[in-house]
């Protein structure tokens, strides 16, 4: 079972952020690291989807009975690409609004 704990995740990560430019970390390290959170952080939505399709095609060939676990299934893999698309949404606005800046 896939748990729904990504905004801990996302404010543990951003923490992770703030610590490493404090130490002065390279460019390089900082781009390796944010590659790296977002790798995770699509690994984990696919992981939703997964679940959700697998449970789904399981109650489809009569493996499962449980209508409710597959539809809290489907709701949480829902719930976590809206959340996904939201924050990529919010991402490109910031980069938007950073590329407008005067230097």
């Amino acid at each position: 079972m896939v748990n729904i704990g990504n905004v801990g995740s996302m404010q543990s990560a951003s923490m992770a952020l703030q610590d490493n430019v404090k130490k002065n970390s390279t460019p390089a390290e900082a781009q390796e690291k944010f590659a790296s959170s977002l790798k995770d952080a699509i690994d984990n939505l696919n992981q939703y989807q997964v679940a959700s399709d697998a449970k789904t095609q399981a109650l489809a060939n009569g493996e499962i009975d449980d209508l409710h676990d597959v539809m809290i299934t489907a709701q949480k893999a829902s719930i976590a690409l809206q959340t996904g698309v939201e924050v990529q949404r919010k991402v490109i606005d910031a980069y938007k609004e950073i590329m407008r800046m005067q230097v």
